[in-house]
């Protein structure tokens, strides 16, 4: 069942009636009045109700697709999008950020297992290399949208179990076990999915991705964790405040 939208439509004016329902449908989300997830009623409905054609109601739902405030989905229908995460560049976790901004944050965990570190990784753990080390791979969702797939290499932390990870964050654990993160050095990028996290995001092949790559280091100037994650671009931006020297 669609959820139903009050428009009103002025023939008497020089807007097209497609761009005066697509304005409507826009103004409903802005308020809050259309959540996200919230199913249209499907076009023959719309288009029944409204008193106009088809034609005129696709027109001003692909224009709302196109602007990236409605998404079809197979099977569904046509739904408003998922409001993207908005993340400020500090040194926090993503669950403690989406916690803060009330996004429900929950984790899968996929593996964790002790594996011999390799040059690259023992380089920036500051180890030998073979050295073992944790590597930890993780699905992150916000309000029970797949959001980001998260891989990190870190030393032996106690209390650090599959368990404990689907429950909390990361950096909170290891705060917990006595850990002090003080700085980290991050790169940030983009790239298309790989078919297997296209998969495990819900995204389609080739779909674009922000890219992170963080080692955070602790007081003392140890690397304490490095990470290497991949963000659905469509449901994820960073925010950064510029100050001038």
């Amino acid at each position: 069942m669609g959820t139903r939208l009050d428009i009103d439509l002025d023939r008497s004016i020089p807007v097209p009636l497609y761009f005066q329902v697509a304005e409507q449908i826009a103004e409903a989300i802005r308020r809050g009045d259309l959540a996200p997830g919230a199913r249209l009623d499907n076009e023959i409905l719309l288009a029944d109700r409204l008193g106009l054609s088809r034609p005129t109601i696709r027109q001003a739902i692909q224009y709302l697709v196109d602007k990236g405030l409605l998404v079809r989905k197979r099977g569904v229908g046509t739904q408003v999008v998922h409001g993207q995460v908005k993340r400020s560049v500090e040194l926090t976790s993503l669950y403690d950020d989406l916690r803060r901004a009330g996004q429900e944050p929950t984790t899968r965990v996929l593996s964790l297992r002790p594996v011999g570190a390799d040059e690259e990784i023992a380089g920036v753990l500051g180890v030998p290399a073979g050295t073992e080390v944790l590597r930890l791979e993780r699905v992150r969702y916000a309000a029970g949208e797949p959001l980001a797939l998260l891989h990190n290499w870190l030393p032996a932390v106690a209390g650090l179990t599959s368990e404990a990870l689907a429950e909390r964050g990361l950096y909170e654990l290891l705060r917990a076990a006595g850990v002090r993160m003080r700085v980290a050095d991050q790169r940030i990028g983009a790239r298309a999915a790989t078919p297997a996290e296209a998969r495990l995001l819900d995204e389609r092949r080739g779909a674009p991705l922000l890219t992170m790559v963080r080692t955070t280091y602790d007081d003392q100037g140890r690397a304490v964790e490095h990470g290497s994650h991949v963000y659905r671009a469509s449901h994820y931006s960073l925010e950064v405040t510029l100050i001038e020297r």
